[in-house]
């Protein structure tokens, strides 16, 4: 190969994982109020136990018992805000691809916490359909979480002018009849008008006040690097949906 082509392949590759690491920090940072309410339960835990101890502590027969079961609840919960951070750490790291054989569900559920939190600031629920049976895939976990993850944000966004109550994300998974694993992330807002559809997955296409207009187009480039395929169709009788369509490892 032409040591110039060479070159133009690396530049292409780095400014596509650039791209990719912006639409991450992106999609993070405008997530952040529900980030900090999902961290404030916990903390808020650790100061009622470390509250209740002291209280206990100071009673002139304390039950120790009854201490040590505060103290194994501050731990708890303390553990559970540090996987918090360490979720959301995984999502904004910037690294080269690492590619390894991941149960998909697993994948989803790992991002479970997160999306609940911000369907609950966003006033929506958030309905997991997640098909037992599933072969596992060669992906990268981090990318593949990316793209669930903006699509769940984008399906949220887009309930914002519904009736509170009615809002809802469905994410789904499934076996197409060719042996690929779909992934669909689903909502039932007012879908998208066909002059948006054409220019979806355009780079900076955007109908955010503040948005990038990374967010589906690192995701399509996320999908074809594993040799898959992100489209958009509309959701009858209302919605959107998005399905990322992943191979098998013996069909990439």
């Amino acid at each position: 190969m032409n040591p110039s082509n060479i070159r133009v392949d690396e530049a292409t590759r780095r400014l596509h994982e650039r791209l990719m690491h912006v639409s991450r920090l992106a999609a993070v940072g405008e997530m952040a109020s529900g980030v900090a309410h999902e961290l404030n339960q916990p903390l808020a835990a650790v100061a009622n136990y470390a509250q209740a101890c002291e209280r206990l502590l100071g009673l002139p027969n304390p039950d120790i018992e009854e201490v040590r079961d505060a103290l194994r609840q501050i731990t708890a919960q303390a553990v559970r805000a540090g996987d918090i951070i360490s979720r959301l750490r995984g999502l904004t790291r910037a690294r080269e691809s690492l590619e390894q054989l991941t149960d998909v569900n697993s994948l989803i559920l790992e991002l479970s916490d997160l999306i609940d939190s911000d369907a609950r600031l966003h006033e929506s629920t958030c309905r997991f359909e997640l098909a037992s049976g599933l072969a596992p895939l060669n992906v990268d976990r981090a990318q593949i979480q990316q793209v669930v993850f903006a699509l769940v944000r984008n399906a949220l966004e887009a309930l914002n002018g519904q009736p509170a109550g009615q809002r809802e994300v469905v994410v789904k998974t499934s076996r197409a009849p060719d042996g690929d694993i779909l992934i669909e992330v689903c909502d039932n807002g007012p879908g998208i008008s066909a002059e948006i559809a054409q220019r979806l997955f355009d780079p900076f296409c955007t109908t955010k006040p503040a948005g990038t207009g990374l967010g589906l187009a690192s995701s399509r480039t996320i999908a074809r690097a594993h040799g898959g395929t992100l489209e958009h169709r509309a959701a009858p009788p209302r919605g959107a949906c998005f399905v990322l369509r992943l191979p098998p490892p013996s069909r990439r």
